[in-house]
């Protein structure tokens, strides 16, 4: 039903829940279609259960000028395939159209949508009632990025379904000791190259992997083994494909009609009108409906600045001011909070996570201070400071000691997610362990290292599917990971090591506990650039610290004096240099006694043996 109150919302651009009236709904005897199409002249709904006839099942015009059109048609089944008939307000033009609110679609390459229902009986009422304490700012986070088709291939390269491959990743995740994957757009998608991110359904997960109910499997399998789930979800821009959102109606509906406004010439794509209401109204629908109804943990917003920022990607004179002679996009800014005011007010036991490049302040701050209301920001340039820095001859890496410090000097500003993602790996970037410089050895020691160095930092953390167990071969999503180098020491022990990083991460809350508090961190030397040596120490709320010290130079250091602020036994918790991961074995016999030595403003002090290319986590008992 769709009543007064909902169009209401609908024009205001505030309705959340448009999926429950909007696309096809089926009923018990018959099935009610709606689309918005308030530029056409004629919409009728043609399908298999009428010979895609489009004079059997015209569709008739709301009176009250909202722009809906509506038909209730019997006989249509759960799985039937249908489309949209459009004719443009001057009668020419004629387009099949997908319904923008689809629950499910048909197989690409095929483009038509599938009559659907989303009964499920879900088996995650464990994870459900607990999960706020799971996905708080103050619990640990460690996320596994994953694209579902290159994961893992069956025979012949065959790409596995929902149900398929539900068991194997909640499994390995879990043994991995990560606490969440991220899922790479699973929305339906015509270009399989596109990763999901050229998405045209919205509402539909992507049926190369199955049904809607497979991929409810998928999630509740995954939370049954204590694994969350964060789904990429891309407002910022869609294809231009026949059968989607563009040019809709026959008029630019979704989309502006200026391409200096309404295209987007890197991405070859278009962009979503925030100034209109219902289009807003669709978003905000679409990011609850997968909260709602498919009990997903949270969602990854893809390419924020290209929403805030009218100039993104455009040279001058390509892009048009705002309101104000100014290149924000006020529409962008204002849908964006309030679906983060929504989101928050309806399922608080979420993260929505900003991919934000650009110095846009308070993006993981309250609305209500001037916020855009983001729970967290993916922290981008820590990222490519780390990576410019671990792609230095250590010899080098003296003269570049400030990428490594630079960070802290911003780290308490956002909520920050620490991301290796999916695209510091492929269009020729290479694999992660090929940054690194050096022979065989040091290349997996200073992957171990550069772990060690992000586990350490404040933030949560985020590694791309294959960098856990440092895969040579450039990420492609036409092939399953290359799993075959496991029997290979040093990639065995690159995976061990992650896993135990991650396990020392949950239970250590002063590794977690105070990520996004300066009181959480402290250095203890940042200067020694000479050695090209860090050491600092992270704080919990209550109990003792963490003091992390990282080697990253091949030069082992004997008697390096390191500043502590208590006496007693500091136990070696993790040595990423140690033989089971792959490493030469040097090390502190498991630990050191602090003297009452004054350094580095410390009334007590370590002498340690540092490793090469290694990290040290060291914890007073």
């Amino acid at each position: 039903m769709l009543g007064e109150r909902d169009v209401y919302l609908f024009r205001e651009g505030t309705h959340g829940r448009l999926y429950n009236a909007m696309g096809c709904v089926l009923g018990p005897d018959a099935a009610t279609f709606r689309v918005w199409a308030p530029g056409a002249s004629a919409v009728a709904v043609i399908g298999e259960f009428n010979g895609w006839d489009a004079n059997t099942h015209p569709m008739t015009p709301r009176p009250d000028g909202c722009g809906i059109w509506e038909a209730v048609i019997a006989g249509v089944q759960r799985g039937d395939a249908y489309k949209y008939r459009v004719t443009g307000g001057d009668g020419r033009y004629v387009m099949d159209k997908a319904d923008p609110f689809a629950l499910c679609a048909e197989v690409p390459p095929s483009t038509a949508s599938r009559a659907w229902t989303l009964e499920y009986d879900w088996g995650d009422a464990e994870w459900m009632g607990g999960r706020r304490a799971r996905n708080a700012l103050d619990a640990p986070m460690s996320v596994y990025e994953v694209h579902l088709g290159s994961w893992r291939r069956g025979e012949d390269n065959r790409i596995l379904g929902y149900r398929e491959i539900a068991q194997s990743l909640a499994e390995y995740v879990r043994d991995q000791g990560f606490t969440h994957v991220e899922l790479m757009p699973v929305m339906e998608h015509p270009f399989y190259g596109s990763w999901g991110y050229q998405t045209t359904g919205y509402f539909a997960p992507t049926a190369r992997y199955g049904t809607p109910q497979d991929f409810m499997y998928l999630v509740d399998t995954l939370h049954q083994q204590g694994i969350g789930v964060i789904l990429d979800w891309v407002p910022s821009h869609f294809p231009a494909d026949g059968h989607g959102l563009a040019y809709f109606d026959g008029t630019h509906l979704y989309e502006h009609a200026d391409p200096r406004q309404g295209f987007h010439p890197e991405w070859n794509s278009s962009i979503f009108n925030y100034e209109r209401h219902e289009v807003r109204a669709f978003l905000l629908s679409s990011a609850l409906f997968w909260l709602d109804r498919y009990h997903v943990d949270g969602l990854r917003v893809d390419a924020v600045a290209s929403m805030l920022y009218l100039d993104y990607g455009r040279k001058a004179g390509e892009w048009i001011p705002n309101a104000h002679g100014g290149r924000e996009n006020l529409g962008a800014v204002q849908f964006l909070r309030h679906l983060n005011e929504s989101v928050y007010r309806d399922h608080p036991d979420v993260q929505v996570i900003a991919e934000e490049s650009t110095s846009w302040p308070m993006v993981s701050r309250p609305v209500y201070l001037g916020g855009l209301g983001f729970g967290m920001k993916w922290n981008m340039g820590w990222m490519h400071d780390t990576l410019d820095y671990m792609r230095q001859p250590p010899i080098f890496r003296k003269y570049h000691h400030d990428r490594l410090t630079f960070s802290i000097w911003y780290a308490f500003f956002e909520n920050f997610l620490l991301p290796l993602s999916h695209d510091e790996v492929v269009h020729g970037k290479g694999s992660l362990i090929g940054k690194m410089p050096g022979d065989a050895w040091q290349q997996f020691a200073n992957l171990r290292l550069l772990y060690g160095y992000m586990w350490g930092h404040p933030g949560k953390k985020l590694l791309f599917m294959g960098g856990e167990f440092g895969q040579r071969r450039e990420w492609t999503h036409e092939e399953g990971l290359e799993w075959w180098v496991l029997q290979h020491a040093e990639h065995a022990g690159a995976q061990r090591w992650v896993a135990d990083l991650n396990a020392l991460y949950r239970r250590e809350p002063a590794l977690h506990e105070a990520d996004f508090d300066q009181a959480g961190f402290a250095w203890i030397d940042c200067h020694d650039a000479d050695a090209s040596v860090i050491s600092f120490l992270r704080r919990p709320r209550a109990g003792p610290p963490m003091l992390v010290v990282c080697n990253f130079t091949p030069v082992p250091r004997a008697n390096y004096v390191v500043g502590v602020p208590e006496s007693g036994y500091w136990r070696e918790l993790l040595n990423s240099d140690a033989v089971l991961y792959g490493g030469s074995g040097m090390g502190n016999m498991g630990g050191v006694d602090a003297a009452p030595v004054p350094a580095q403003g410390c009334f007590h002090s370590l002498v340690l043996t540092l490793p090469p290319l290694c990290a040290l986590f060291l914890k007073p008992q």
